[in-house]
């Protein structure tokens, strides 16, 4: 999940900030995706206040040593200041020069965005206990919590419970490891009208082994101690870092008494004497959070309507209101998932590209938790073979044999055979032989009728073209029609993606030219990966030659529809699709419109555009730049309402289109193709489906990729698409498998069922 890190104490120092890193680390190696904001100095005691009137300026920390003050702090982020490390690749945390509650409003509203939501807000680890209302009503890492808790997020405000002045990295690491586990059990089992938990861990060895406790909130006051000690005008007072040492040292070896003076000039230092409030948790009964960390277990308290929880050494947690009274009905000892019970089942994700690896390894921990699966990487880890198990893998390391003989608890994320699909001119023919036995199929109004040949040389060309004799006759026809009422044609290999191979041609001349530029090979690749391959095949041209046998010819789509606000270029629409088991197909609502790189003009305006293909192609991956060129890759949905001669429906008419297509294209190769595509009841595989819109509004099916390449959307809309993809994939196709879902999964508002097949194999 996506949680946003405040606190109090501020940035990590070994004198007032012990513990903040250490958290981080332990957060980001459990998966989690942390933001980190932070005061600049100092701030306990604060509560939850805001410092009206003043400007917040933020700095830029890059962490350094663990345990080590060793820190840097910058007047601007990373790639502004003048020397930084173009090869700099760790954290860098916000500083601004105000409150914990001010930290949590300039994280949630105003960085981040790229990351996505914040699923929740972690205040802390606090320098100190935040046991009993005395301390809880001005913690400033309470405060923090609070305004999370205001501003619609979960939050836990954690506290460390110290009794020792020497910071031991064996047991702070245990802390942040028990406090991660306890941030992942709260997130996954928040109580209905809880806003808050303020945990205390005691930091004391063993503390992962003691017990976690729901408790109340010690109502206790201040009687004979004061929160100042009065102090010689003339002395110079200490920085607060140096005060909050002080503070919590003295809470360890109890109260300084206070001298009284008879001189009537004073000022005043911060020195809180604790000795009510110990008074307080000694005379108390059992069950209250200071009795329960002083006992040595976590406490948590929880608090509603902006309330919050506590953890201490006996582990304990405590529902609280606003008002910090804690709510009734929540009692009892937590016990938290075992480490060692076995999990549902295992998940073994093996992605070559980073992209994916980790967010699918982020959706499988957010929408099931380390209580339900458990990563392994590689088989032989698994207690047996027929243990249940995810494989989320390249293709060609799939274990295709566990798959086949462990159908019930064995799930892949991809079909053997589906060439039907990702294979164009396999495509082609799926659609044909379709459209042949059921002509009122959207397929025939939705798809360019292609022809399909095989061709070793250049020199055979006249042979290849003999069955050919429509593309032929159009070809011929050209010879005499004027450059604007030629017919234009697009050639495309079988086998290649990413733009490879792809040429415009409207005589026999010129296809002719085309193949001349080849040397051409034979592959049987069943993988049909979309995503770039090493460098060892290609010619400069792009094209792998090992992919170039079979080709298909169809008719060039124009005018496409072009976006006055997009510079007119042309664009296609990838479209998400989930197939499962034999056979759900979903829809992923969330589409991507990919622009080419320059302005659109009718091929026979410049037939040197036409050669290299910048305003025809709009693969990303065929510009220089890819994705990160501004505007190559927007939300569709987010695509002006009105353009040129459509309706300010046209996104949802295309949307309609799209779903109609994708559940008719699949059952075309379920049905018709059943020896080039054969599902599978115990696995599922997304596609890159791609789509390209006319002047009048109408969806033609361009192709199929198996293993998309989801880097092409971009680090901008990364957690807003295919973050949220991988996490309704884990919904639909994941969970339901192993039971923990509804079998009978009728999509989601995100993914519409779009085909429900029965083929006679169990799904």
């Amino acid at each position: 999940m996506h949680i946003l890190v405040v606190n109090d104490d501020g940035p990590p120092s070994n004198q007032s900030s012990p513990y903040i890193h250490s958290l981080v680390q332990s957060l980001q190696s459990a998966g989690h995706t942390v933001s980190v904001v932070l005061p600049h100095q100092q701030r306990s005691w604060i509560g939850k206040a805001h410092l009206i009137g003043a400007a917040v300026r933020p700095t830029y920390f890059r962490p350094g040593t663990l345990h080590k003050d060793d820190g840097t702090t910058h007047e601007f982020p990373h790639g502004m200041n003048e020397g930084d490390d173009e090869n700099y690749e760790g954290d860098e945390w916000i500083l601004v020069d105000s409150t914990p509650a001010s930290c949590v409003q300039i994280g949630l509203y105003h960085y981040f965005q790229d990351r996505g939501p914040v699923d929740l807000v972690v205040s802390g680890p606090n320098y100190g206990r935040n046991t009993t209302a005395l301390f809880a009503m001005s913690s400033g890492t309470i405060g923090g919590a609070m305004e999370a808790a205001v501003c619609g997020k979960h939050a836990i405000a954690l506290s460390y419970a110290f009794s020792s002045r020497d910071h031991d990295p064996i047991v702070i690491a245990e802390a942040s490891r028990h406090s991660v586990r306890l941030i992942e059990y709260l997130h996954n089992n928040w109580v209905d009208g809880v806003d808050l938990y303020s945990v205390n861990v005691p930091l004391e060895p063993g503390v992962s082994e003691s017990k976690v406790l729901y408790t109340n909130m010690l109502d206790n006051r201040w009687s004979s101690g004061s929160c100042f000690r009065a102090v010689d005008a003339s002395s110079s007072t200490s920085t607060p870092e140096k005060h909050e040492h002080d503070v919590r040292h003295q809470a360890v070896g109890g109260a300084a008494p206070v001298k009284r003076s008879r001189i009537p000039h004073k000022h005043f230092e911060w020195s809180p004497n604790f000795t009510d409030v110990y008074r307080s948790v000694e005379e108390s009964t059992p069950g209250n959070d200071g009795w329960t960390v002083k006992e040595g277990m976590t406490r948590f308290v929880v608090t509603l309507s902006v309330g919050g929880a506590s953890l201490l050494m006996h582990r304990s947690v405590t529902p609280l209101k606003a008002n910090f009274m804690h709510t009734p009905g929540i009692q009892g000892e937590i016990t938290l998932p075992d480490n060692n019970t076995e999990p549902t089942f295992y998940t073994l994700v093996d992605s070559d590209d980073s992209y994916v690896q980790s967010l699918m390894e982020r959706a499988l921990q957010q929408r099931l938790g380390n209580g339900q699966c458990r990563a392994i990487s590689a088989l032989s880890e698994l207690p047996s073979r027929t243990t249940p198990v995810f494989q989320y893998r390249e293709y060609e390391r799939l274990e295709f044999e566990h798959i086949m003989v462990h159908s019930s608890t064995s799930l892949a994320n991809a079909y053997i055979i589906r060439k039907a699909l990702i294979r164009k001119h396999y495509l082609s023919n799926t659609v044909t032989n379709w459209v042949t036995k059921h002509p009122e199929s959207v397929l025939a109004k939705h798809f360019k009728f292609a022809f399909d040949f095989e061709l070793d040389y250049a020199e055979f060309l006249d042979d290849a073209l003999l069955e050919a004799y429509e593309l032929r006759d159009s070809l011929d026809k050209n010879e005499t029609r004027p450059d604007e009422e030629k017919e234009w044609w697009i050639l495309k290999p079988g086998m290649s993606d990413r733009g490879q191979g792809i040429r415009l041609f409207n005589s026999e001349d010129g296809l002719r030219e085309i193949f001349e530029e080849w040397e051409v090979d034979d592959s049987d690749d069943e993988s049909g990966s979309e995503r770039p391959e090493p460098e060892n095949d290609s010619e400069d041209n792009g094209v792998v030659t090992s992919q170039l046998r079979h080709f298909i010819a169809q008719p060039y789509i124009d005018p496409p529809l072009l976006i006055p606000s997009s510079h007119n270029r042309k664009f296609h629409i990838r479209t998400y699709v989930l197939a499962v088991g034999s056979l759900k197909v979903y829809v992923f609502k969330e589409m991507l419109a990919l622009f080419a790189a320059k302005p659109y003009c009718p091929p026979y305006e410049d037939e040197d555009e036409v050669k290299d293909l910048a305003r025809h192609l709009t693969n990303t991956c065929f510009q220089e730049g890819g994705s990160s060129n501004k505007d190559s890759v927007r939300r569709f949905w987010q695509l002006e309402d009105y353009v040129p001669g459509l309706t300010c429906s046209w996104k949802q008419n295309v949307f309609d289109q799209i779903c109609a297509v994708t559940g008719e294209i699949f059952e075309a190769a379920a049905r018709g193709m059943m020896v080039h595509f054969q599902t599978l009841p115990n696995a599922f595989e997304l596609f890159g489906v791609d789509f390209l819109v006319d002047k009048s509004g109408n969806a033609w099916l361009l192709e199929l990729n198996a293993y998309p390449d989801f880097a092409q959307t971009g680090e901008d809309l990364k957690e807003a698409v295919v973050g949220r993809l991988f996490e309704e994939t884990v919904d639909v196709a994941v969970k339901p498998f192993f039971g923990l879902g509804d079998a009978e999964t009728k999509g989601t508002e995100m993914m519409k069922l779009v085909a429900n097949l029965d083929l006679g194999r169990k799904n």
